[in-house]
């Protein structure tokens, strides 16, 4: 899932669409409970690390707490281990977080992520700045072209501290650089003549109808296995430096017989 609003320049095959952002639009009201806990002048937090990682070694929640207990707004944590026992009055825990639909509330101000593809485009989406802790995979790469745009801030996870933590959160909150550059990024990013999920739909059902749509398709697919690993080319390549070495091998051959017989001569 790309789109060029994020992606530096490359290309593309004809058979690619980008379809970046197919899973903002679907989007729900709040749960009256948490609708009525997230009202405040301060706005909230939104934290979620994706379905891969919801539960955080005790000294790193640490962390994170002392960090929201220094903050006015709440924050929405998703959280499926053991609950500590120090939790700050402005922190809910929760085991299962309408992610996309408190990012689209007004009053989110900021979203800890891990950089996952379909979480920082619900943040684009929504203009949300945010705060990047990428654990593996594509997310640091995701987190670096956030961060390249002035739209967040990259920390790690594995030596984050309370103090780099409240840095960060400051600066997508109360910097509003960050703010004005993810509204920007966001509006590009809706300016297109067809919604995501509608482009989705009309490509899939293209190649339905035309059986495959072969048209499309890479060249690669026809090659056989000698083209394919580019035996042919490494060939030609390995036989023009052969030639090459065995001619200079046999220039310097001659070269040196010649002085050999110069020598003799004198």
């Amino acid at each position: 899932m790309i789109d060029f609003t994020l992606e530096f320049p490359r290309p593309l095959m004809p058979n690619i669409v980008p379809v970046g952002g197919i899973n903002c639009n679907m989007r729900h009201p709040l749960p009256e409970d948490l609708e009525s806990w997230v009202a405040g002048e301060h706005g909230f937090v939104v934290f979620t690390l994706g379905t891969m990682v919801s539960d955080l070694p005790e000294e790193t929640t640490s962390v994170f707490l002392e960090a929201f207990r220094q903050i006015p707004q709440k924050v929405i944590w998703r959280h499926t281990g053991k609950v500590p026992d120090n939790v700050p009055e402005n922190v809910k825990l929760m085991k299962w977080v309408p992610q996309n639909d408190l990012l689209a509330h007004p009053g989110a101000r900021a979203f800890i992520t891990h950089a996952g593809s379909h979480g920082l485009f619900e943040g684009l989406c929504h203009a949300i700045p945010m705060v990047m802790v990428p654990i593996g995979g594509d997310q640091p790469d995701n987190a670096q072209r956030i961060a390249s745009r002035e739209a967040g801030v990259v920390l790690d996870i594995y030596s984050i501290t309370t103090e780099s933590l409240l840095w960060g959160l400051n600066e997508v909150i109360n910097d509003t650089r960050y703010k004005e550059n993810m509204q920007k990024l966001s509006a590009l990013h809706k300016d297109r003549p067809i919604d995501p999920l509608d482009l989705s739909v009309y490509w899939t059902e293209f190649v339905m109808r035309h059986k495959g749509a072969k048209h499309l398709r890479p060249a690669v697919h026809d090659l056989n296995w000698l083209q394919y690993y580019c035996l042919d080319v490494i060939a030609l390549l390995a036989t023009v430096v052969l030639v090459f070495v065995i001619l200079s091998v046999k220039c310097l051959k001659l070269c040196l017989r010649k002085l050999s017989r110069k020598r003799k001569l004198d």
